[in-house]
């Protein structure tokens, strides 16, 4: 092969490659498009937060991710809403784009309290709170320590409650086994999305790449914030009497993370008003595998104050 045919196809290949390296990125920004989602930057006591905001005039409702995700868990649920619904959706700091000091506390009271200095500097006050696993413990500590904040809290599949019915990830995890949540290598990536949907949500190919060689570059730090978060125990419980806002709490029935029996204790130990709602054929995160349903239960509490179950 002639000099110059050989720089055309070195010229061809590092285009080919940096168009991939762009695929990403340009699909997640015509997702956030599509749902009207503008990305943001905020610095807050020395941290990097990126999140995104749907614009609107009405209510506020801010929406927490769980365990290894980020803002754009939220961002198709986001599209369902109507439009005089605000969101807000940050990068918890040690996950997404946001920073991710090293020295830092990852357990969810500490992520509380990180997140009532992020509503602060973005100038909210009163508003909505919602969250997925991880998220929905963030979210119920959130009620329970600042509660003039908080009008209404929404759960997904919370964490920091004892279930007491055992789930699948925490009988292999009580064997001595390493948590199902951490992934191996981008064909283990496949086992974690049957492992948390019934249905998983539709990817694109070079999405769900990308996806896959995140998780698995994130495995040692995601693994250092969930020995954490293990750490600090079933801190939400011991929380539930502190919070006064209306709760309403969404489960699938099919969830392999956090059994629904959770939501017994909350009936027990929240002294609010509690609605329940458990979905058939439904896994650990609604709101990801069924965004359109989740966003009208979501839409209909925040603007009614009540779920209407016929």
């Amino acid at each position: 092969m002639k000099p110059n045919r050989i720089s055309i196809s070195l010229l061809v290949f590092v285009s080919i490659i940096g168009c991939a390296s762009q695929l990403h990125k340009t699909g997640i920004s015509i997702e956030r498009y599509r749902s009207d989602l503008e990305t943001k930057t905020i610095v807050v006591d020395d941290l990097v937060w990126k999140y995104t905001e749907k614009p609107g005039s009405g209510e506020t409702l801010l929406v927490v991710h769980g365990f290894g995700g980020d803002k754009d868990h939220w961002t198709r649920f986001s599209r369902h809403l109507p439009k005089n619904i605000r969101v807000i959706a940050p990068d918890l700091p040690g996950f997404g784009e946001s920073s991710k000091p090293e020295g830092l506390i990852y357990t969810q009271e500490a992520q509380a309290i990180r997140l009532q200095k992020f509503t602060e500097s973005i100038g909210l006050s009163e508003f909505h709170i919602a969250g997925n696993s991880m998220g929905g413990g963030i979210a119920g500590i959130f009620a329970a320590k600042f509660p003039k904040q908080v009008k209404s809290l929404i759960l997904f599949d919370n964490a920091g409650i004892k279930s007491p019915v055992p789930s699948e990830m925490q009988t292999i995890e009580l064997s001595g086994k390493e948590s199902p949540l951490l992934v191996k290598d981008t064909e283990d990536f496949d086992r974690l999305l049957k492992f948390t949907f019934v249905k998983p949500p539709y990817l694109p190919s070079f999405l769900k790449s990308y996806f896959a060689e995140k998780s698995v570059a994130n495995r040692e730090w995601n693994a250092h914030i969930l020995k954490q978060i293990r750490k600090e125990g079933y801190f939400l419980e011991s929380q539930l009497d502190k919070i006064q806002a209306p709760c309403l709490t969404i489960w699938g029935k099919e969830d392999k993370v956090i059994h629904y029996s959770v939501m017994e204790v909350l009936k027990k130990k929240l002294k609010s008003k509690l609605e329940t709602i458990l979905l058939e054929n439904m896994g650990h995160a609604p709101m990801i595998e069924d965004p359109k349903l989740s966003a009208k239960l979501v839409q209909d509490w925040i603007l009614n104050g009540h779920i209407n179950k016929n």
